[in-house]
Parts: C-alpha cells; sequence; structure tokens
C-alpha cells in the first residue's frame, strides 16, 4: 500500500509538471505572445518527453501532444508575421 501511495504522488508530480508547461504555452499563445510561446514550448516538450520516459504517458500519447502543441506554435508564429 506504502509503495502504491509513493509512486502514485511521484507520478501525479511528473503529470502536474507537464499539465502546467502546456497551459503555460497555451496561455502565451492566447495572449498572443508568441516568442514567450516558443520559450514555453521547449520546457513543454522536455516536461512531456520527461513524463514518457518514467512511463507516466504512453509514448504515442506524448508525440500526439508534442506534435499538436508544436503545430499550434508553429501556425500561430506563421499567421503573425
Amino acid at each position: 500500500m506504502r509503495v502504491t501511495e509513493h509512486k502514485t504522488e511521484k507520478n501525479r508530480k511528473i503529470k502536474g509538471a507537464f499539465r502546467s508547461a502546456m497551459k503555460a504555452t497555451k496561455e502565451a499563445l492566447a495572449s498572443g505572445n508568441i516568442e514567450k510561446a516558443q520559450e514555453h514550448l521547449k520546457k513543454t516538450l522536455k516536461a512531456i518527453d520527461k513524463a514518457s520516459q518514467k512511463k507516466v504517458l504512453h509514448k504515442n500519447t506524448a508525440a500526439r501532444k508534442k506534435s499538436r502543441l508544436n503545430a499550434l506554435v508553429k501556425s500561430a508564429a506563421l499567421t503573425k508575421k
């Protein structure tokens, strides 16, 4: 039981980190700050990769999230120019 609680806490922390990073990126996009969104994107991709590496996210789910987020930032950057 204690092992499960420990692992659950660890997984919750990892999952929270990548969710927070994704939220920060999307908020920067919504505010129209492309440079800040691109900075947050790097941190988000790192957090997603770490979650996938720790088996908190499935590798295909991680790839899908990274791809969609990258497409959002890229399209926002192209329309801004």
